[in-house]
């Protein structure tokens, strides 16, 4: 089964990023693309949902399974393909923008590695499925919609995408992406750096270091987003409990403290943003 939907390359485009054609093959066993260096002048991105696919980088094939993702900027040489006896089920993206795209990908890293891995892809195929039924039903008659939902995917996929590296199998970092609903779970409990170290069998040092490479933050600032967001759901769900209570089960003993981490994230304190969204 095959949707696609190809579009209008806009001149002079007024916004940060566009689609140039969006789509989605299942199980394609044929599905082969190859071209030269300078070939196409736009970014794209093929991801797995399934089966197995190929994509060769700099002479050497990778394999890409479930939830991993071939990204390419303009002008590169791309070769990627299908699995003959298990073919992929691939959600893939052409997107294009001024140059404050390639520098927002730039700053972000991306340009490092082409191969990635995204640590909660259920989000990022819920976005892409958006973008192509905007695609597929309206065409170019809502340019601004199509950008908003590239531009959604496209922060998806910076928020959850890690590096892929060498031999996949059993790194210290996939172990480390293996932790992270076990680490979100635990966040709000007393964070004990040495013991999420010897998890993965490492010094503390090396797992910070190997953390910050897969996450792009430190195992503090994710533990700190994690109970935020706890933090976040409690303030508006338990309406009759005071700040102390959710501060001090968010992993916040002190509340000066929660309140100041709080700020620092939202922008505001606890007490105004429960009379904000709490209605």
């Amino acid at each position: 089964m095959k949707r696609q939907s190809h579009l209008l390359t806009l001149p002079n485009m007024p916004y940060f990023c566009m689609p140039e054609s969006v789509g989605h093959y299942r199980f394609d066993h044929e599905h082969s693309v190859y071209r030269e260096a300078g070939a196409l002048n736009n970014f794209n991105i093929h991801y797995c949902v399934s089966g197995k696919g190929f994509a060769e980088i700099d002479g050497v094939v990778h394999e890409l399974r479930a939830g991993e993702a071939v990204l390419y900027f303009p002008l590169q040489k791309q070769r990627y393909y299908s699995s003959q006896d298990e073919p992929w089920d691939v959600r893939w993206i052409h997107f294009y923008g001024g140059t404050g795209l390639r520098d927002y990908l730039i700053e972000q890293g991306f340009h490092k590695s082409p191969l990635w891995k995204l640590r909660q892809p259920q989000i990022w195929e819920q976005a892409h499925e958006e973008l192509l039924c905007e695609a597929e039903t309206h065409r170019m008659l809502r340019p601004a919609q199509l950008s908003m939902l590239t531009y959604m995917l496209l922060t998806v996929f910076v928020e959850h995408a890690a590096a892929l590296q060498g031999n996949k199998t059993g790194t210290s970092s996939e172990r480390i992406m293996e932790l992270l609903p076990l680490m979100q779970q635990e966040a709000v409990k007393p964070f004990i750096l040495e013991e999420w170290a010897d998890r993965v069998g490492v010094t503390p040092y090396y797992f910070c270091k190997l953390f910050r490479s897969a996450m792009r933050m430190t195992p503090m600032d994710f533990v700190t987003r994690c109970r935020l967001q706890a933090a976040k759901q409690w303030l508006l769900e338990r309406k009759d409990d005071n700040i102390g209570q959710i501060a001090e089960e968010a992993g916040y003993p002190s509340v000066s403290y929660f309140n100041k981490r709080f700020m620092e994230h939202e922008g505001m304190t606890p007490t105004a943003y429960r009379r904000l969204y709490g209605v």
